[in-house]
């Protein structure tokens, strides 16, 4: 069904805003997947809180103009399905991958972070990043690991102590 200039004005709105918040944008090609593997895709994207849109090119190319992705304008070709991380800059890439392993008929074309269009190969390791609880969770386990140490060395001192006491007592005992 044909959109009018109003309803094209709304869906290129929608996604400026979107893509001004993003932190990441992919885009995949879609063509052969069936409409409950479409349906499928969205439900993963709404649980990762990914966005995740069909939009015509010409639509699509005026929504990223001034935003991060606009580097991914002029290689919009064909089918595309584009998917917006909301959250961490790896969500779209895991969803996207994760769905592309099921259904071969989704196919990468595009990768964008940080105002930079990377290679389809590449999301493999934007998949890859931890999310943010995970990096912090990282972050944390490195800052605690030196007091753990240091508590570790400390107590250390007393025990060698003690066994050695321990030792010459059991030594007196025998002799």
């Amino acid at each position: 069904m044909a959109l009018n200039l109003e309803q094209k004005k709304a869906v290129v709105a929608e996604v400026a805003a979107v893509a001004a918040e993003a932190h990441s944008a992919i885009a995949a090609e879609y063509l052969g997947l069936t409409v409950a593997d479409m349906t499928e895709l969205r439900a993963k994207a709404r649980e990762q809180g990914v966005y995740l849109r069909v939009v015509k090119n010409t639509l699509a190319r005026r929504a990223l103009e001034g935003t991060d992705f606009e580097c991914m304008g002029e290689a919009l070709v064909g089918p595309l399905v584009l998917a917006f991380s909301q959250e961490d800059p790896g969500s779209a890439a895991r969803v996207i991958s994760d769905f592309s392993k099921e259904h071969d008929k989704l196919v990468v074309k595009l990768v964008s972070v940080g105002g930079r269009l990377l290679e389809a190969g590449d999301i493999k390791r934007l998949a890859a990043m931890p999310t943010k609880d995970q990096a912090i969770s990282l972050l944390m386990a490195v800052m605690k690991a030196p007091v753990e140490k240091l508590a570790r060395t400390l107590n250390e001192v007393p025990s060698k102590l003690v066994r050695t006491v321990a030792a010459i007592r059991e030594q007196k005992e025998a002799a």
